[in-house]
């Protein structure tokens, strides 16, 4: 049998139901498992602990897939976890609100390195892990089956696989993607999305409360939205009655995308500037230049991947931060965002209190920003819990 032997005492995170094993919890490995095969973990004694996929190149040796010593790792067990998944959605969401969700989200379904997201009827399917790379076609068959998709396309080309010993994979995997290009929609507004090469699998779906709530506060304001991707947050604001949106990013494709998305919503375009340009450097010419905001959105990319990269992502964090808290006139909201896994909600908010000290400003907490219900977070395994924000009020 294929199994991985533990050191004694290094089945407590297991038996606290944690589904990562470490290579240095690892005693002995026996069986000669290949890359991705389902292995049994066992505690120092024997004692059965868990299914889980073998990942020899990563420093997360295994993945749990199961804890039930009779359950079967095969296609029929991920057509099931896929099946609960898509149907917690279900309950969680309402259709009218978006037919863009997250469908599954990897250990938190029960499918480690698995990340599915739907945009209208294109289904993206991310392998980040050993294991999930060895179901592909099972996966992407259990997706068609399940949603009726006319495309499944992967995205697997996130850096994370090299940790993992993969090689960036990328493309149709079942179908054709649409003809007119990928479409979605959300609080009534449409977007187009490019699943090829697009961040993540082409859109910010983490963020669509958030995106709803900005535009809500935004009546009546001069907004400033950096990093703004695809125009996400800057709609919402356009369509809630923003005075004026400055959206900044630093790639002209995403402006681009970002632009076809304010047209395909006939918004007031006149109410809209848009500027390609490093957001470090352009809060500074915007302090030089004696600009200001009534409102600041902050939601820029992963600073920090592990906690190993926490302290060069809080110099980062604090500097776009206490730049646009000098930005922000008073009675001003300043909408902050941190989607690095390797920084907690409380050193975010740490590092909030030391950028308004050094802005010389007086601001209070009076919201808070997770991730939407479509990406949960298994009570077991915090480290799922990646995107935080906060919403600050300046005096």
């Amino acid at each position: 049998m294929k199994q991985l032997i533990l050191k004694p005492g290094r089945e407590k995170s297991l038996l606290r139901r944690h589904p990562w094993i470490f290579s240095g919890a690892v005693a002995r490995v026996q069986g000669d498992p290949g890359v991705g095969d389902t292995v049994a973990v066992r505690a120092a004694g024997g004692e059965f602990l868990a299914w889980a996929a073998y990942s020899p190149a990563s420093q997360i040796r295994a993945r749990v897939w199961s804890w039930s010593e009779p359950e079967r790792i095969d296609g029929n067990l991920l057509r099931a976890h896929l099946r609960r998944a898509a149907a917690t959605r279900e309950r969680l969401l309402r259709a009218q609100d978006s037919d863009a969700m997250r469908l599954a989200h990897g250990e938190s379904d029960g499918l480690p390195g698995v990340i599915v997201d739907r945009y209208g009827d294109v289904v993206v399917l991310q392998l980040l892990s050993a294991g999930a790379e060895r179901w592909r076609d099972e996966l992407a068959e259990a997706l068609r089956d399940l949603t009726g998709c006319a495309c499944v396309y992967e995205r697997s080309d996130a850096d994370v696989r090299a940790l993992e010993g993969l090689p960036a994979r990328s493309g149709v995997l079942l179908g054709a993607l649409p003809g007119a290009g990928v479409q979605m929609r959300e609080h009534g507004l449409s977007y187009g999305v490019d699943v090829a090469v697009g961040h993540k699998t082409g859109f910010y779906l983490d963020q669509r409360d958030n995106r709803k709530c900005v535009g809500e506060l935004s009546r009546g304001r001069d907004v400033l939205n950096c990093f703004c991707y695809s125009g996400g947050f800057s709609l919402n604001a356009l369509a809630g009655g923003a005075q004026s949106v400055l959206s900044v990013d630093s790639s002209a494709d995403a402006l681009a995308q970002a632009q076809d998305n304010l047209r395909r919503n006939d918004l007031d375009a006149a109410r809209a500037e848009w500027q390609e340009a490093d957001v470090f450097k352009y809060l500074r010419l915007l302090r030089d230049q004696g600009r200001s905001f009534d409102m600041i959105v902050l939601d820029p990319p992963k600073f920090a991947p592990t906690a190993a990269f926490a302290e060069k992502a809080a110099r980062g964090y604090k500097d776009i931060n206490l730049l646009a808290l000098k930005l922000l006139r008073a009675g001003g909201l300043l909408a902050s965002f941190s989607c690095s896994g390797g920084v907690s909600a409380e050193l975010f908010q740490k590092i909030l209190a030391g950028a308004a000290l050094d802005a010389g400003v007086e601001a209070s907490i009076v919201g808070r920003f997770a991730a939407a219900a479509d990406h949960p977070v298994l009570l077991s395994f915090p480290e799922g819990d990646y995107l935080k924000g906060l919403l600050l009020a300046r005096a």
